[in-house]
């Protein structure tokens, strides 16, 4: 099929969809259109601005129902992640303060957490600040989240090498401790702005 002729299918695909389905906004429509036509979210985005273009279909905006408060925002399912992170990050500060080395087999939890809490958590906190809204598949989250974790840490020692305190187990600790939760907040708070945002409605011209 050429270009000319997918574009074509897919502006009538685009119409009659949003004719029969009465999706409320972009996002439903392009997932929509994908059922009856596999194609790229750039390719179904620009064909509906298109449209939009030509006087075909009309777009409005609406704020998404959805709380204006963030208090009520770290209530929803979308925040359960944040307590979960900062639930983990004060676990494993707890454990290596209260669980010595030599105690077994507790200290196997001790190094359970230590390695989430320095392999994942300062990346994961990160990737959620630099992209709140989702642009990353979980692959993608999964392996950018421990490279990025392994930089931060790497980071943290090395600034912590130049103060007083020098690279021990207390100061290191707490530096990712802190850096876990200043992130986690950042992340949660730029994802109840996202939430917030205006979104394009759909309607047929």
């Amino acid at each position: 099929m050429s270009n000319d002729s997918k574009e074509t299918v897919l502006a009538q695909i685009i119409i009659q969809v949003i004719k029969e389905r009465n999706p409320k906004t972009v996002k439903q429509l392009a997932s929509l259109v994908k059922e009856r036509l596999p194609s790229h979210e750039q390719e179904i985005l620009k064909s509906i601005l298109k449209l939009e273009s030509e006087g075909k279909i009309r777009l409005a905006t609406q704020l998404r129902p959805t709380s204006l408060k963030l208090v009520t925002f770290l209530r929803t399912e979308q925040a359960l992640w944040f307590w979960a992170t900062i639930a983990i990050a004060i676990a494993t500060a707890i454990a290596v303060f209260t669980i010595p080395e030599d105690f077994y087999p507790w200290v196997y939890i001790r190094y359970g957490l230590g390695s989430v809490f320095i392999l994942w958590l300062p990346g994961y906190t990160f990737m959620r600040a630099l992209f709140p809204e989702k642009e990353l598949d979980s692959i993608e989250r999964f392996a950018l989240s421990l490279g990025v974790s392994l930089a931060l840490v790497s980071i943290v020692g090395l600034l912590l090498n130049y103060t007083p305190f020098g690279i021990q187990l207390a100061p290191i600790t707490l530096s990712l401790l802190a850096l876990t939760i200043i992130l986690a907040t950042t992340a949660i708070i730029r994802a109840h702005k996202a939430s917030l945002k205006l979104e394009y409605i759909l309607k047929v011209a």
